[in-house]
């Protein structure tokens, strides 16, 4: 991302700071991190994300939603999948995070994130790349553990610096929040995590599988295999262009499997091909 806040006075930081820390918000979380700021956060954030993405690509036609009868089989499929996951007993906020899963119209783009406090985004094109219901599973999961783990409002952290994010969050109905809130909407998508956090949530996503007694375990590998073979190809997947090169992602998320001794075996495709049927896939 780039984004251009406002400079902030030392006087303003420590003044905004002392704000923060007054409501208690700098504590362990439930991932025994120590986080300056408070899940409310990640909730208030996400939420003014969702609604921006939700408006631009509702205003390209792209949106498929919710409310229309033609989808409900989609979205039924969808939320099982995201339930199986949230019932692993492996979410830290399975409890606290509305977990939706929206799907964005673009056959050409193979790719999925997720917003602070769990609204997740599912691109067609990615829907139509992937073999089988566990595949998704493990990209699902990945996108859950960036989420759960609060990789995005640490990331912002990291590359802005804490006077930004306290400014962010503290001065929310300013016209700056507003078009950072329209900043990061539009480049979610494209927003690249530490090689660090990728590690993270791929070896999370093994986790939340294993805990499900369901899904082949090392689902993101088969995933990632998909983009790996495209990428040889020369069709380079968008997944790919924000996301670190599959290489030794897969064998780390075989090595993750076999250290958690959880099944890897795949479940029949033809859920998954009736799922793709109603998507006119």
């Amino acid at each position: 991302m780039r984004l251009s806040p406002e400079p902030f006075s030392r006087y303003s930081f420590v003044i905004l700071l002392a704000l923060l820390l007054g409501t208690g918000a700098c504590s362990t979380d439930k991932n025994g991190d120590r986080v300056l700021f408070a899940i409310e956060e990640d909730l208030k954030l996400g939420e003014q994300v969702a609604l921006q993405v939700d408006s631009t690509y509702r205003a390209k036609g792209q949106l498929l939603e919710r409310s229309n009868p033609r989808y409900r089989t989609a979205y039924a499929f969808l939320d099982n999948i995201v339930e199986r996951i949230l019932s692993s007993g492996e979410v830290s906020y399975r409890e606290e995070f509305p977990w939706k899963v929206t799907i964005i119209n673009d056959p050409e783009t193979q790719n999925a994130f997720a917003t602070p406090g769990g609204h997740i985004y599912v691109f067609t094109g990615l829907i139509k790349t992937l073999d089988n219901e566990d595949q998704l599973a493990g990209v699902l999961g990945h996108e859950i553990a960036h989420a759960d783990q609060r990789h995005t409002v640490k990331q912002l952290q990291k590359q802005y610096g804490i006077s930004f994010v306290l400014s962010l969050f503290l001065d929310e109905n300013s016209g700056d929040l507003q078009r950072t809130v329209a900043q990061i909407a539009g480049q979610m998508a494209g927003l690249k995590f530490s090689r660090d956090y990728e590690r993270e949530s791929d070896a999370f996503s093994v986790v939340y599988l294993a805990g499900t007694n369901y899904y082949a375990c090392d689902g993101a590998a088969g995933f990632f295999q998909k983009m790996q073979a495209l990428e040889q190809s020369g069709n380079m997947p968008e997944f790919i262009s924000t996301h670190p090169s599959p290489g030794n992602r897969i064998h780390d998320i075989e090595q993750k499997a076999q250290q958690v001794g959880c099944s890897t075996e795949q479940k029949p495709t033809s859920g998954y091909a009736q799922f793709k049927s109603s998507l006119g896939l």
